[in-house]
């Protein structure tokens, strides 16, 4: 039988956020030493025991338990973890974010979900297209291809080439439709 909680690993779940009852429903749940946490294995888990321990502390008490590090906050890396820092030349999927081979060139379709990775897109601002999510010639996000009169409406209307995609992003249906009123009476 494993040794139950000392006085100082009670001292330390305490500082890692549990409570009293929270010790005690440990107890209850058939948890009463380190190694029996280590059975536990994961912060899910311990949830699932012990259902009013909160995530966080329950990742804590976890990593304390199996001795795995938990992520720690730095400058370089203000929320903890690792930081990946890819390439200039990394395309990422737009639809799965599936990193695509370094052969890829635009126009290819994803590895994994088969569709167009990185379609072509036609800037509303100075009419070049390219692939991703920025126009290449002229720096503005791409809106997409259904909404690229209303930009192009919002354009000659002076409205600044950053806030066009924002503007569009926070319109409603209605507020859309409205738009497109215009659109087809300067057709007209």
């Amino acid at each position: 039988m494993p040794d139950p909680f000392s006085t100082l690993e009670k001292n330390i779940l305490a500082a890692k956020g549990l409570t009293a009852e929270q010790l005690d429903a440990l107890a209850a749940a058939g948890i009463a030493s380190r190694q029996d946490l280590q059975t536990v294995g994961d912060a899910g888990t311990l949830r699932e025991l012990v259902s009013t321990i909160e995530p966080e502390i329950a990742e804590r008490v976890v990593a304390w338990a199996t001795g795995r590090t938990m992520p720690v906050a730095t400058s370089e890396t203000p929320y903890g973890g690792k930081m990946l820092l890819d390439t200039s030349d990394v395309v990422y999927c737009v639809h799965c974010s599936a990193k695509q081979p370094k052969d890829y060139e635009s126009g290819d379709l994803c590895i994994a979900c088969g569709r167009q990775a990185e379609p072509i897109q036609a800037c509303f601002w100075c009419a070049a297209s390219g692939p991703g999510k920025f126009c290449r010639a002229c720096g503005a996000k791409f809106v997409s291809t259904s909404e690229l009169d209303l930009a192009l409406l919002l354009r000659q209307e002076g409205l600044p080439k950053d806030e066009i995609p924002k503007r569009l992003e926070s319109m409603s249906p209605a507020d859309k439709e409205l738009l497109w009123g215009r659109v087809r009476r300067r057709r007209g």
